[in-house]
């Protein structure tokens, strides 16, 4: 799609995600500062928060793969970053120089190494990743996020490692400041209630305009703001007022960034080519992946350079962007644009926030990243895929993002090989285990009523769908005409099905229902039909008289059914 070929949704796409990115830029780069203990740590935050939106919202956008994509400053990246911050403080005894040139080569080496991700090619991996990795994963961020957030919402600062933070909240709740705790939770009250009377507005918007205005007009002893945020074009790191370059131990801190660096590089990843599966769903395209990375390499790279907090492909923002238009390039480079704008104009506004807003807006962004429906299918889900969901949460949260992704696909990866074994002991082919495709009619197919006139499509489903096929399952199940009335799901041959794999069928046949069109499922294999029954797939989606345990008798429903209408 070229650049001007939809001019004004990319506009109005553009402008409406920049107006939502505003709030969270600023929230996530206060984050982002919450253990360094300065008075100029809001401020400063605020800063890198836009700074780093602005940046990489418009490189990735230029050189990016995902036409529509936006991105910015997301939470699962700016947990690492907060983590490397406040270490950088720590170990420095207090120094802003070393805090703001760790973070900048952090981000450069974040940028550096998606680059290389992008020129090796290794973008089409990342969809390997199983379900309940990614689940235990966000979920363990979004906890981090409401976690280090009700220090301030209470209107108290709180550091160090989630076991000091839990131990640390007794304390901060009895010194709570009443106003600050009111302001946040009318804020996220705000976030939840404005959309019952118009999605027109974004809801976090108005919850930051509406609080911070009452702020002005309220008793605001114990509530912390922004603070006056830099003015004017940001500069290199090198020449920012914060950074002296005379006596740092350079090569100190130039390994301590490289595997901060690296941890992003391998997240942001994730979250972005995340994101740009969601953006092809919607639009109806598909994204280059390798290309995406290169372009997110760059926006970091320029981000970091320039003192801006490293960030991701964000998928609010580019829904947002996406259902108001956006379709190309320039919807993200307008989002960006604004941000500038709003950085060069607004910045004594700003500092009138209260953090305890900005703390309701994150707890909200926290909240979403959760999966509740990871959670809520524990019980009936594989056991060995509900122990990798739990250890990558825990190890998530407790220790840190890079050793829990890590460890969950050791484990996920160990138990497919002993399922894989099972299998094939119980009869079936290496062939089968491997072998995923639509196939050529089957043998017991004939007697079928036309296909042709009755607009009857088979689909035939050959081997396990599990999280190592899912994307080959999605790109087969695209193939179903959008005409189609009646689409047959063959699962003979299907001998396995993960929690990866039921969400990626209940995503299928939701997607076939929508269009208007009936799913009928013969000779489904005991431990799939154990999956999509324990799911209650079966027969909330799927009802039970559509499901055969021969393809004679689906044939036999199928003439019946037809003869009556």
């Amino acid at each position: 799609m070229k650049l001007f070929s939809n001019l004004k949704g990319d506009l109005f796409g553009g402008v409406t995600a920049g107006i939502v990115a505003l709030p969270l830029a600023l929230a996530f780069g206060i984050q982002a500062f919450s253990g360094v203990d300065s008075p100029d740590a809001a401020s400063l935050g605020a800063y890198v928060g836009l700074t780093g939106a602005m940046l990489l919202g418009f490189f990735a956008a230029l050189f990016g793969g995902t036409h529509s994509q936006i991105s910015g400053p997301t939470g699962p990246m700016t947990v690492i970053t907060a983590t490397l911050v406040s270490g950088a403080w720590a170990s420095s005894g207090g120094s802003l120089s070393e805090v703001f040139i760790s973070m900048a080569l952090a981000a450069i080496f974040c940028g550096l190494f998606q680059i290389l991700f992008g020129l090796i090619k290794i973008g089409k991996y990342v969809r390997y990743i199983p379900y309940p990795v990614l689940s235990g994963f966000m979920s363990g961020i979004g906890v981090i996020i409401i976690l280090q957030q009700l220090y301030p919402l209470v209107g108290q600062n709180g550091s160090g490692t989630m076991v000091d933070q839990l131990a640390g909240l007794p304390e901060a709740f009895s010194q709570t400041s009443l106003t600050a705790l009111l302001l946040g939770v009318a804020t996220v009250a705000i976030i939840y209630l404005f959309p019952l009377l118009t999605k027109k507005v974004p809801s976090t918007l108005v919850a930051l305009i509406v609080m911070t205005v009452i702020s002005r007009f309220i008793d605001m002893n114990g509530v912390a703001t922004i603070g006056e945020i830099p003015a004017g074009l940001p500069l290199p790191f090198f020449a920012n007022d914060h950074v002296t370059l005379e006596g740092l131990n350079w090569g100190a801190i130039l390994i301590a960034a490289i595997i901060p660096g690296l941890t992003l590089a391998g997240l942001g990843s994730i979250d972005t080519l995340l994101t740009s599966v969601v953006a092809d769903n919607i639009t109806k395209t598909k994204h280059n992946s390798n290309r995406e990375l290169i372009g997110q390499g760059i926006g970091n790279a320029v981000a970091g350079l320039f003192c801006g907090l490293p960030g991701a492909g964000a998928t609010m923002r580019t829904v947002v962007n996406v259902k108001s238009g956006g379709r190309t390039q320039l919807s993200g480079m307008t989002h960006a644009i604004l941000l500038l704008a709003i950085m060069l104009g607004l910045g004594s506004v700003v500092q009138y926030v209260p953090l305890s807003v900005l703390a309701g807006i994150l707890i909200t962004v926290g909240w979403g990243i959760i999966d509740f429906k990871g959670f809520k299918d524990l019980v009936k889900i594989p056991r060995a895929d509900a122990v990798v969901l739990i250890v990558v949460f825990l190890v998530t949260v407790f220790v840190d993002l890079l050793t829990a992704v890590g460890i969950g696909m050791v484990i996920a990866c160990v138990l497919f090989m002993k399922r894989a074994s099972d299998l094939v002991e119980g009869g079936y082919s290496s062939q089968e285990l491997t072998n995923f495709d639509k196939e050529s009619p089957w043998d017991d197919e004939h007697g079928m009523p036309d296909t042709v006139a009755h607009k009857i499509y088979v689909q035939r489903l050959n081997g396990p769908i599990f999280f190592g096929t899912i994307n080959k399952f999605k790109e087969v199940m695209q193939t179903v005409p959008a005409d189609a009335k009646i689409v047959i799901i063959r699962m003979r041959l299907v001998s396995f099905m993960d929690q990866s794999g039921l969400y990626a069928m209940e995503e299928a046949v939701k997607d076939i229902q929508a269009r208007g069109a009936q799913v009928l499922m013969t000779i489904i294999q005991p431990q799939p039909m154990y999956m999509l029954t324990k799911m209650n797939l079966i027969p909330d989606l799927v009802p039970e008289n559509h499901t055969f345990k021969t393809f004679e008798e689906c044939t036999e429903y199928l003439r019946n059914q037809l003869k009556n209408n």
